[in-house]
């Protein structure tokens, strides 16, 4: 997922209107879903402009649409269905620079659950993001065969699935430096912890992507990401 995608930051840019803020916060705070008029009414604003701004934050994709008739009648004589709006289920994030947390939080969720279980926490923790980072190295590489693109993917195709994540990923002859960590506040708290989960988690998107021959490394260099991804024989230039 891009952080800073086209449509996430155009929908939260649609609430800079007041007008539209204000109809957006009205219907996210009624229990069910919500018509023109009673809208009109509860806020004194026209019903063209409730009309206009309704629909505008919908097609966003900030409200559902349902059509329901407000009587519960039902046959004929019991007239057209009306148009009803709720807030959508569609959750928006906008983060400059892109972060993950929600990331960590499912990884640290999941390694829980396995310590659970018995297991070493520490393994737990790096089985934990290796899994999560190879559903989404896997998830792209069906995306790729689906589209017909040759399956053998090298460190641009992994590049490319790290933006995805926030990484802000650059290709160099032989590795990919990633000038970006999604994870950057909680890595500032807990480095040790955050930065082992991260290599462990770029490790599992290059398995799961199918790019052979690579390695993830910790190679901290603030302020950029501590992982580096590179082929394997391939050092680390000298100094680093």
């Amino acid at each position: 997922m891009d952080l800073v995608s086209a449509s996430g930051a155009v929908a939260i840019g649609a609430l800079a209107d007041p007008t539209r803020r204000a109809l957006y916060d009205y219907v996210a705070r009624q229990p069910d879903a919500v018509g023109r008029d009673a809208t009109s009414a509860a806020l004194g604003i026209a019903k063209h402009t409730v009309s206009f701004h309704l629909d505008r934050l919908a097609e966003e994709g900030l409200l559902e649409v349902e059509f329901r008739r407000l009587s519960g009648r039902s046959g004929p004589g019991a007239g057209r269905p009306s148009k009803l709006y709720r807030r959508s289920a569609r959750e928006f994030a906008v983060t400059l620079p892109p972060r993950r947390y929600d990331l960590v939080g499912d990884i640290l969720a999941a390694a829980v659950g396995r310590a659970g279980a018995g297991e070493d926490l520490d393994a737990a923790l790096a089985a934990a993001a290796h899994a999560e980072g190879q559903a989404v190295g896997g998830a792209a590489a069906g995306a790729a065969g689906a589209a017909g693109v040759a399956a053998r993917p090298g460190l641009p195709d992994l590049a490319s699935v790290l933006a995805g994540q926030g990484y802000e990923p650059a290709v160099t002859p032989g590795s990919v430096c990633l000038a970006n960590c999604p994870f950057d506040a909680l890595a500032q708290k807990h480095t040790a912890l955050v930065c082992g989960l991260n290599r462990s988690f770029v490790q599992g998107v290059a398995d799961g992507l199918g790019c052979a021959g690579v390695t993830a490394h910790l190679e901290p260099d603030p302020p950029h990401c501590c992982v580096t991804v590179r082929a394997d024989g391939h050092a680390a230039p000298s100094g680093e």
